[in-house]
């Protein structure tokens, strides 16, 4: 990391929870947060932009891509292939930006071997039966596709622990303002005020002190 680094975050949910929504949420009212825009070779559902919501790839350029070490990690999910661009991530920290990384917990996991003080948070729902009544309320999927999602949530849910943040998403503006203090704890944090703030912090002779 650099003198002016940024944080990450990375969110990891069960699909309808809420992560995205939330992230979306967030971004708009601190547009100064970046978004780290995973490659997928799913079909875009209504409503989705390349490069915006994903960055929407074939499988073959997926491969090409993952094969020439572009991708800080990869899964197959559902039957199709997700991955994190390292490109984008780097120049936000670099630059000293916040990013925040959409994820499932095993791109999670990956993720932390290269970024072990990133800072993860977990959006859970209220309960199994109002995942289930999200996912059919979006109506963006076949019910083969909803069954798939309810019988992997579990498994997902399991590994909550592995965040240092989980956030319950029962009234969405709520589970915001939780999001928002996340964000701010963590620019108080000692490492991120040094970064930001390296000028005071030498005059104090703080700097290197930890």
């Amino acid at each position: 990391m650099s003198a002016h680094s940024g944080n990450l975050f990375i969110v990891v949910a069960p699909s309808g929870a809420g992560k995205s929504s939330l992230v979306r949420a967030l971004l708009e009212r601190h547009p100064d947060i970046a978004l780290s825009v995973s490659c997928t070779t799913r079909s875009p559902r209504d409503g989705e932009v390349d490069g915006r919501d994903y960055r929407f790839l074939d499988i073959p350029e997926f491969l090409r891509r993952r094969d020439a070490g572009e991708m800080l990690e990869w899964a197959e999910v559902h039957g199709n292939y997700y991955g994190t661009p390292r490109d984008a991530i780097d120049a936000a920290i670099a630059g000293g930006r916040d990013i925040i990384l959409e994820i499932d917990w095993q791109g999670a996991r990956q993720v932390r071997e290269f970024f072990p003080h990133a800072i993860g948070i977990f959006i859970l729902p209220p309960s199994i039966e109002e995942l289930e009544a999200r996912l059919r309320r979006r109506g963006q999927d076949a019910e083969a596709v909803i069954a798939k999602r309810l019988a992997a949530a579990e498994s997902e849910i399991s590994h909550a622990s592995e965040c240092e943040y989980v956030i319950i998403n029962q009234e969405f503006s709520d589970a915001l303002q939780a999001f928002e203090q996340i964000i701010h704890s963590a620019r108080l944090r000692y490492p991120s005020q040094s970064k930001r703030n390296a000028e005071l912090f030498a005059r104090f002779g703080l700097l290197g002190a930890r």
